[in-house]
């Protein structure tokens, strides 16, 4: 499976390096955000590798929603039970939760459509700061901290009309915003096609702290050093 680079598995117990998590961000899903870089003071595993791995170790099913509860650090010993119903959490060895699934239909276990549903997924995560986010924030003229700029991965979910596919894509087709004081609560909806056709929907939220006025020139010095780090690489 083309994901076996980005952890390491002993037994029922996962490890994400800071490394392998880095990579991942940076190769696989385009997202160049700093907290996944190796040594960054706040470092986290990205929430797209957790829910790639998900798909990995239990299948992807025709309905599927996501819930993130923790950030995974550097070498987390992760719990992988085989053994799970339709509700179960990715959970560490000493019990602490960090991403809640739920789980319904039929279960697909090919690796050919399981990794083009989780390449086409993290694609479009990747281009969400630039392409989505910065325009939404000008849009309701407000933004993040651009020195410390952070977007928090909350939840996700798809639904499948069939497994006829072999590749597959994701198509933007709906935005917002909640802003509440300094805190934005964004819902992305998505529609998955194959060839052009419909085969499901899907929908993310993300939410953007520290909020405060629009400003321009530092919006667009944000988006700067963003692109700047992908020439880095």
């Amino acid at each position: 499976m083309f994901l076996s680079p980005y952890f390491t598995k002993q037994d029922q117990s996962v490890f994400i390096s800071a490394q392998q998590a880095s990579d991942f961000a940076k190769k696989v899903a385009g997202d160049f955000n700093p907290i996944h870089d190796v040594g960054a003071k706040r470092f986290c595993v990205p929430g797209d590798l957790l829910f790639a791995l998900v798909l990995t170790e239990y299948g992807l099913s025709q309905n599927m929603q996501f819930k993130f509860a923790g950030m995974v650090g550097d070498n987390v010993e992760l719990h992988v039970d085989k053994s799970v119903g339709d509700k179960f959490s990715i959970c560490d060895t000493k019990g602490k939760e960090y991403l809640h699934i739920e789980r319904q239909g039929e279960v697909c276990k090919c690796d050919v459509q399981t990794a083009a549903f989780i390449n086409s997924y993290v694609a479009f995560s990747g281009l969400n700061f630039i392409h989505v986010l910065v325009p939404m924030m000008k849009q309701y003229k407000v933004m993040i901290n651009p020195d410390r700029p952070l977007v928090i991965y909350e939840s996700m979910s798809f639904h499948l009309d069939s497994y006829d596919f072999e590749d597959i894509s994701l198509h933007l087709i709906d935005q917002q915003l909640l802003i509440n004081g300094k805190r934005g609560d964004v819902t992305l909806s998505f529609e998955l096609r194959h060839n052009e056709r419909a085969i499901g929907t899907g929908k993310k939220t993300l939410v953007l702290s520290g909020l405060r006025e629009y400003d321009e020139d530092k919006a667009q010095q944000m988006c700067q050093n963003y692109e700047s780090r992908k020439v880095m690489l």
